[in-house]
């Protein structure tokens, strides 16, 4: 069974729908985004009925926005603990406190960030809403002295971005605080099958310009980043499987490996595989792999084969996002095709409205090694290159 909401799904995500006729509750929103598809659909009653009856349902969403309906017609069943679990940062850290135990974290409400001493916290920190997404209010803290400024970061990010998610994508209510990992950032989708056993469809590099640095702009993937991390990965999906009892339940998660090689948890989404219909995508443009059809038809990838052909290739998730030196009321479109020209094999452009996304849309590409310079280039690139600003811009200045 599936659930579709905005703020975005893809071609292929409808299209693998409609070949596999896959179930999908006909919410407004799926019906919005399914106009003119041959889908089939079943009621929200229906899908109630469904998820009552059968505790070994499989549901998945594109988007975190659908937790509501979970919420209100799944009570009763495995799926609102799930997702708190998950969803809740804090929660999700005390489940697995006793897997890290040295780890540093807190929680505490968005109305007490300005009355925190800032003297009694642990640098270098993360500070963050315990449920949130897409690396919004999200900021790194060194000393004690950058704390009140940060606060003031975060209290203007949530005003201007509150607006765009549900409250249970984006809950303001309350914060965590967390020691900074060193290290590498990684990303993956997977799913716990039928039986309970967890399944890893792709693993994607997070790369970041430094420290600093928290922005989406970069991930990718790799036959070696995937032969250097299935393993441990899946030794960490089975020791949160022995906490929980998941079955048929796909999730999107982000690690920290730090330099002992020591898997520490970011966060873990349930219900879902990358947002906006990102990295399932572009595990398809990749290697082949229907991320969707192998979560509902309990299937596991052969790495082996797909890395006969796929060697020396870094397949790459690029987020097309605005500097905040520039102002969107500056911005008359976005050149997609001059950023297409700029790289080796792109192999899908997605484009969206700035206005109503706050971002221009994604570039998916095949990179050889010879080309790594292309992927470092965007990395730090402002994108000023491909923005094209409206004549009052120019006339001002």
């Amino acid at each position: 069974m599936i659930l579709l909401d905005y703020p975005f799904v893809s071609d292929f995500l409808l299209e693998t729908i409609e070949q596999f006729q896959y179930p999908v509750v006909a919410t407004q929103q799926a019906k919005d985004w399914c106009k003119n598809r041959n889908i089939n659909f079943i009621s929200e009653k229906e899908a109630e009925k469904r998820i009552q009856q059968d505790p070994k349902i499989a549901i998945y969403t594109n988007s975190e926005n659908s937790i509501s309906w979970v919420q209100q017609h799944a009570q009763g069943t495995r799926f609102p603990e799930l997702i708190d679990t998950f969803k809740n940062k804090f929660r999700f850290r005390k489940l697995v406190s006793d897997i890290f135990p040295d780890y540093y974290f807190r929680s505490i409400p968005f109305s007490e960030l300005k009355n925190i001493n800032p003297n009694d916290l642990q640098y270098p920190l993360i500070v963050k809403p315990a449920v949130g997404f897409f690396s919004i209010a999200v900021h790194k803290v060194d000393r004690p002295e950058d704390w009140n400024g940060t606060v003031d970061q975060i209290i203007a990010s949530i005003a201007s971005t509150q607006s765009l998610y549900p409250k249970e994508v984006i809950d303001n209510t309350d914060f965590i605080i967390e020691a900074y990992i060193k290290g590498e950032e990684y990303a993956f989708d997977c799913y716990f099958d039928k039986n309970g056993e967890p399944v890893i469809l792709n693993i994607l590099h997070h790369v970041f310009i430094s420290e600093e640095d928290v922005s989406d702009r970069w991930y990718y993937s790799s036959e070696e980043i995937i032969n250097k991390l299935h393993d441990p990965l899946m030794d960490f999906l089975k020791a949160i499987g022995e906490k929980l009892e998941i079955k048929n339940f796909p999730l999107h998660i982000e690690v920290r490996v730090d330099q002992n090689d020591h898997i520490i948890p970011i966060e873990v989404n349930p219900m879902r595989f990358g947002g906006w219909c990102t990295t399932a995508d572009l595990t398809w443009f990749a290697y082949g792999i229907n991320s969707y059809q192998y979560f509902f038809e309990s299937r596991k990838p052969d790495w082996e084969a797909v890395f006969k052909n796929k060697k020396d290739k870094k397949y790459s998730l690029i987020l097309l996002d605005k500097s905040h030196q520039f102002k969107r009321e500056e911005i008359e479109s976005f050149d997609y095709e001059k950023i297409a020209a700029d790289f080796e094999n792109p192999i899908h452009v997605r484009r969206y409205p700035l206005n109503e996304f706050g971002v221009f849309g994604f570039l998916f590409t095949e990179t050889s090694k010879e080309n790594e310079k292309e992927l470092h280039d965007i990395l730090h690139s402002d994108l000023e290159d491909y923005i094209i600003f409206k004549k009052e811009k120019f006339l001002s200045q």
